[in-house]
């Protein structure tokens, strides 16, 4: 058996914590630069506001129907974040955090009555940190995930689902034809696993729902889709294929990209921020223990924008698998260097480290220079020093030039405290 435990609205429930004025009114939260919503509190979503609405579009919401956006507060999400998993924990005897706001649980071997469990630990979520959150159980992950969308939906949408089946959603104690009435009333859209194209392939050879997609042949799955959605099949006729695990995979590759507070149009602006970019991704890098062979470096201007129009990309390849920042950052500056023409308001950059794979297979050379050994020895100390003084406390040249504006910097004109990260902001409470 597996949970699925998933904080409502998550980054709006944070601000909604230390700004309980914020209860009830429509909120967004804005992503880098304050550009387009990245999370809506149910109210903003009643104003048809979309995931992903650029801001300066629904911005006269804010007179029209009272919108607040604010800026991504990322160092209280965090913490509040860590504080929400290890409440979450306590629901059974393995965990997997899934994402920032999301978490499996492995229920095997526990005999409490599951649902009151859930309910315990849910209430003393909101109780204790105050996050609102949704329960799915299941005897699969699919089941457990497409349960938790059954709980927050029939909490959010009267109607959409029967009401018990709200905040907390148990499949396992529910008779046959029950689980196979709410699958009935779940597009096939809605299930884990299953995105936009394949949902519209689903959909256009008569698969509407949750349900229809589980009465389908596995091995037809396969043969005309993939194994992938093979397994979610599988997964919702009650087959548990995916298993709970303690520590996420390494990714197969990092980027670090980043929309510009102003436009960049100069090559040395442009350089200082994909040099920045690059040094956070080779720490990311680092911690996954992992090297690459392929550097990504882009840039491009707005689409939202009037003027001449600029998108191009390059990828460096390395001498050898390497997470030396130094070299890293001197292969994205000679693509970066290649791509850049002047004349153009570059609104967005980035950094893509690409074809990854173990720090194991990153052997020296034979006759291998000490300086190339020594480089590493300083990127790990950058880490550390980063780690305990704050991200950007000391930095390579490039990243940090003297004369160039850091006009690509984040601007956040919206942003709350960092209530719980920062002692400056530490909430006063007066009698």
């Amino acid at each position: 058996m597996f949970a699925l435990v998933d904080g409502n609205n998550f980054y709006v429930s944070c601000e909604r914590v230390f700004q309980p004025s914020l209860q009830g009114r429509p909120v967004v939260v804005l992503s880098s630069n304050d550009g387009c919503a990245i999370a809506r509190s149910n109210e903003a979503k009643a104003l048809g506001i979309k995931m992903g609405a650029p801001w300066f579009q629904i911005r006269h919401l804010e007179k029209e129907a009272g919108l607040i956006g604010l800026s991504a507060n990322l160092a209280l999400y965090g913490d509040m974040s860590t504080r929400m998993m290890r409440i979450t924990s306590e629901l059974g005897p393995t965990q997997e955090i899934y994402s920032i706001d999301e978490s499996f649980i492995g229920l095997h071997g526990v005999r409490d009555d599951l649902g009151m469990r859930a309910w315990t630990v849910r209430n003393r979520i909101l109780k204790w940190i105050g996050i609102p959150c949704g329960v799915g159980i299941g005897p699969t992950k699919t089941l457990a995930k497409l349960a938790n969308h059954v709980a927050k939906a029939a909490e959010r949408k009267p109607g959409s689902y029967p009401s018990e089946f709200a905040t907390v959603c148990n499949l396992a104690v529910l008779s046959l034809a029950s689980r196979e009435a709410l699958m009935a009333a779940t597009e096939v859209g809605d299930v884990w696993g299953v995105g936009p194209r394949i949902s519209k392939q689903l959909r256009d050879a008569g698969v509407l729902t949750a349900l229809d997609l589980a009465r389908i042949n596995p091995a037809l799955v396969r043969e005309r889709w993939s194994v992938v959605l093979e397994r979610t099949v599988r997964e919702l006729q009650g087959e548990s294929c995916l298993a709970i695990e303690d520590a996420p995979a390494p990714k197969k590759q990092i980027a670090h990209t980043r929309s510009f507070g102003h436009p960049i149009s100069d090559l040395d602006g442009l350089i200082d921020a994909v040099s920045s970019f690059t040094v956070r991704a080779a720490e990311k890098l680092r911690q996954q223990g992992s090297v690459t062979r392929h550097v990504s470096v882009f840039a491009h201007t707005s689409p939202f924008r009037s003027g001449p129009n600029f998108s191009r990309s390059m990828v460096v390849a390395l001498p050898r698998p390497t997470s030396d920042t130094r070299v890293l950052v001197l292969a994205a500056i000679r693509g970066i260097k290649r791509i850049y023409q002047p004349g153009f308001q570059l609104s967005k950059a980035g950094v893509m480290l690409l074809d990854l794979a173990p720090e194991s297979v990153s052997q020296g050379e034979l006759f291998e220079q000490n300086d190339s050994i020594d480089s590493m020895g300083i990127s790990k100390t950058l880490d550390v020093i980063n780690a305990r003084f704050g991200r950007g406390a000391i930095q390579l040249g490039s990243s940090s030039l003297k004369n160039v504006r850091r006009d690509w910097s984040v601007t956040r004109g919206r942003l709350s405290p960092q209530y719980t990260t920062r002692w400056e902001d530490l909430p006063i409470v007066r009698a």
